[in-house]
């Protein structure tokens, strides 16, 4: 089967194939070790080398475009804020393939073709860094995988948990934001 092209409502180019897998590709892939394994790993994993995208990424566009399509979506090692693409996009994580000890790839795919298997929840939160939210959280109900600043004085944070509605509550005991999860692995 052969990609062929769209042009979002914001003017970006997007790939859209059925059931083929897209990789999404953030830095220059000449002579980068990693973006060879990645293409390598996806094939032996879907049985098709995926189609590339190197320019904006719009997941809204590509899930609403083609919902059957699935994106894998390189995570660095010290990568930030790579999550918030995420929220309110109708795309989900639903699994995740570490490729090197510097880099995974997450497995998105629409959320109404969403099939999550894993018991690991990753929840978008905003939260007030005081010391009532930090003694109520433990690593028994949700650990921190990426943690962001903002001008507000808020912190947007990425958690792994198991009992999302442990989080919840929480959260709001806390006088926190629970703002969605965004796919399970």
């Amino acid at each position: 089967m052969t990609p062929f092209f769209i042009s979002s409502e914001s003017g970006i180019l997007c790939i859209v194939m059925t059931k083929f897998p897209i990789l999404y590709w953030p830095r220059k892939t000449t002579d980068d070790a990693e973006y060879q394994l990645a293409r390598k790993v996806i094939n032996a994993e879907t049985g098709t080398m995926p189609s590339v995208l190197t320019d904006n990424l719009d997941l809204d566009a590509i899930m609403n475009e083609n919902p059957e399509s699935v994106v894998y979506y390189p995570v660095f090692c010290g990568s930030t804020g790579w999550w918030g693409e995420l929220l309110g996009a109708g795309a989900v994580i639903v699994d995740k393939m570490i490729i090197s000890p510097e880099c995974q790839l997450m497995v998105i795919t629409s959320d109404k073709n969403a099939n999550s298997k894993g018991e690991n929840q990753l929840l978008a939160a905003e939260i007030y860094p005081t010391s009532g939210f930090f003694k109520k959280m433990n690593s028994s109900i949700a650990t921190v995988a990426d943690i962001l600043a903002t001008d507000a004085g808020t912190i947007l944070a990425l958690f792994s948990g198991s009992n999302q509605n442990k989080f919840i509550n929480i959260l709001a005991s806390t006088g926190n934001s629970y703002l969605g999860c965004i796919g399970r692995y």
